[in-house]
């Protein structure tokens, strides 16, 4: 009878088996096993907790800005005003988490990741809807304005029908009139804000910010598709300073004054354009913000920072309407001589049902 093969491993007494040995299995939370343990026998679930808990505090800071007080220096308008750029702490803290091997840090940085997107992440995609009526820009000029005959050309180039321009003074002003008169034909100026269009200004009436002198007006611009109430506004400055913080109380109380004469407006159809020394984000600016809807917000591709102009990182000249205007379109103009960049929005004219 044949009888099979057969292989036998033969171990020596007290030795280990012939061959290899079997492979280690590697297993648990994100394959996290095998990072193992650190000089102080700390493992992946407790090393790295500061890490963590900067995660945690950047996540609050996301999803709960609105609680931060501003009581003191107006920390919480501060913090709103560059709000989307708390995302950049993600791959900062992402590094040394990595680094230490901790699998807290790495669970943690999961929650500013969802509130950021929750947030911004509409922002990112490209929501232009192609052509419309009317195509509008908003541009802070800048009083020390270095190439006047530069921004004049990127205006009349920018093909728009309707431009509100701040910081308008004295020499300057003269040449932004003689500059584009070719283009607009229509044109008014209201101390240091002016309007200037293809189609019929009239009705023009300043709006009073409550700071002695005139940065902003009210004007009916007749579009071929119908009337639009036209705001433009320069609200105040803002301060950073080191004994009162992020000054912004000035800009406050224009920001109201601003937000009531838009509320009393008696056209349906309203353009605000302007320099409001504030973002979307930033509740002061809510008297203005929560009747109105932002072009860049509904019809812009990515986040439009306009100042300052050499490196952009808030978008506080903005472009925002009511009333059966729907913007299609939202850009930043390329930098000329100003420290803003002008912001133009394409908007599709609603007839009144």
């Amino acid at each position: 009878m044949a009888q099979a093969d057969r292989t036998e491993r033969i171990t020596a007494p007290g030795g280990a088996a012939d061959g290899p040995a079997p492979a280690e299995r590697r297993g648990g939370f994100l394959g996290l096993r095998h990072w193992g343990r650190d000089a102080r026998g700390s493992g992946p679930w407790r090393r790295g907790l500061v890490i963590a808990a900067l995660a945690v505090l950047t996540a609050a800071l996301l999803g709960f800005h609105a609680e931060l007080p501003n009581g003191v220096g107006n920390l919480g308008s501060l913090l709103e005003t560059f709000l989307p750029w708390l995302g950049l702490a993600v791959p900062v803290l992402l590094v040394p988490a990595l680094l230490r091997r901790s699998a807290t840090a790495l669970l943690a940085l999961l929650l500013p990741v969802v509130l950021w997107v929750n947030l911004f992440g509409g922002l990112l995609s490209d929501k232009r809807g192609g052509p419309g009526d009317f195509t509008v820009v908003s541009h802070n000029v800048a009083a020390a304005n270095t190439d006047v005959p530069g921004t004049v050309r990127t205006l009349v180039d920018s093909g728009a029908q309707i431009v509100a321009l701040q910081e308008l003074a004295g020499r300057q002003l003269r040449s932004y009139e003689t500059g584009l008169a070719g283009a607009y034909p229509y044109h008014t100026v209201e101390g240091t804000v002016g309007l200037w269009s293809k189609y019929p200004i009239d009705d023009v009436s300043p709006v009073d910010l409550k700071m002695g002198w005139t940065r902003a007006f009210r004007a009916k611009v007749t579009t071929p598709q119908g009337p639009l109430a036209v705001y433009v506004a320069h609200l105040p400055s803002v301060r950073l300073k080191a004994e009162g913080g992020f000054t912004v109380n000035q800009r406050d109380v224009s920001a109201q004054a601003l937000g009531d004469a838009i509320e009393a407006e008696s056209l349906k159809k309203v353009l605000l354009l302007g320099d409001l020394n504030g973002t979307m984000n930033d509740r002061s600016l809510a008297p203005v913000t929560s009747q109105m809807r932002s072009a860049q917000g509904a019809a812009g591709d990515g986040f439009g920072f306009s100042w300052p102009a050499a490196l952009p990182m808030a978008r506080i000249d903005q472009i925002m309407s009511k009333g059966g205007l729907d913007p299609l379109d939202s850009r930043t103009l390329p930098r000329d001589g100003s420290d803003h960049l002008a912001v133009a929005a394409t908007y599709r004219y609603q007839p009144v049902r």
